[in-house]
């Protein structure tokens, strides 16, 4: 959650209760601390994310290591982060992966607390129980289950090939550590979204970043603030699939796709020769093309009118600023 005031605290009855879970709770609620972020005027997630963001993060390492969502950190020049007791310590970006949504953070001090270790999302099957952690110990936490596992394409340019969602939904969802039946995190939460589930009755869920992504990467971030790994061909766009057709909803100023003539409204039917016809296919094809930097063809409709235009894509972190050094 970007840009909220103080945290919510959870309704009383949705509050984890120590004696259903086979785990030291308050211990483990302990480690999740309140993250505040302060981000420049000019930067340049600013107009979309706000410049004071405020969510949760999760100490993951006795070392100061903090685990919470990329979004809330993306060009943090100032970071905060407050105990459940009161403790408020400066932290230190290290890095952020923009493929998983991870981001990590050192504190520039103690905590006081103690560290949740990571599990795996593979521990909580869909019907176990979980606590859906925000700062604060029971008051700023969820007792729910895992509803879902599946597949979350986000207009972003995001893909995850398996989510984890939760019921019911968190109030102060960003950053917050979904710890599963064995008492370690096993997700960091990411979004609320409302879901359908056929009876026509829409009711919000938490979707969670699951915590198998985030080793392979964890070292690289720690040392270089992103994963090793070639950036993927990014255009700057928001997009939304309905009804069979992939249509952009916003195009980011200065953007790759900007630069290329591409417009809000434009429907795109082609991908690199390969038709289209939902947000992840769209995604996918555009991946596969190469790292960033790859040239990217699009076949377009634009009210009517069909035509096709190459967007030399660019890697999203160069559009960003860098954390500053300590």
């Amino acid at each position: 959650m970007a840009g909220s005031d103080e945290p919510e605290t959870v309704p009383e009855p949705l509050q984890p209760q120590p004696g259903d879970y086979a785990y030291d709770l308050d211990r483990a609620l302990s480690a999740v601390v309140t993250l505040r972020a302060r981000i420049p005027d000019d930067a340049f997630t600013a107009g979309m994310l706000g410049t004071e963001r405020i969510g949760n993060a999760v100490l993951i390492r006795d070392d100061g290591l903090l685990l919470t969502i990329g979004y809330l950190i993306t060009e943090a020049q100032e970071i905060w982060l407050t105990t459940a007791a009161g403790r408020a310590v400066p932290g230190h970006v290290l890095g952020y992966d923009q493929v998983t949504g991870f981001g990590l953070v050192q504190a520039l001090g103690s905590l006081g607390v103690p560290a949740l270790p990571l599990g795996e999302a593979g521990q909580a099957p869909v019907g176990a129980r979980v606590v859906f952690a925000g700062a604060g110990g029971r008051a700023g936490a969820v007792a729910g289950r895992v509803v879902s596992r599946q597949e979350f394409a986000g207009y972003w340019e995001y893909l995850l090939e398996e989510a984890v969602f939760t019921s019911p939904a968190h109030p102060n969802w960003g950053g917050a550590a979904v710890i599963g039946p064995e008492g370690t995190v096993i997700g960091i939460g990411s979004l609320q979204l409302g879901h359908d589930p056929g009876d026509g009755r829409v009711r919000m869920l938490n979707m969670s970043v699951p915590i198998e992504l985030l080793p392979p990467i964890l070292d690289d971030m720690r040392l270089l603030g992103r994963p090793a790994r070639p950036a993927r061909p990014w255009l700057g766009v928001s997009a939304s699939s309905d009804d069979g057709q992939v249509m952009l909803i916003g195009v980011t100023a200065r953007g790759p796709a900007a630069r290329a003539g591409l417009r809000r409204g434009d429907i795109i039917l082609a991908v690199g020769g390969e038709g289209v016809t939902d947000l992840a296919a769209f995604l996918r094809a555009i991946w596969a093309l190469g790292p960033a930097g790859a040239g990217v063809p699009l076949v377009v409709d634009r009210e009517g009118d069909r035509f096709e235009v190459n967007v030399t894509s660019g890697d999203r972190n160069n559009f960003l600023k860098a954390a500053p050094l300590h």
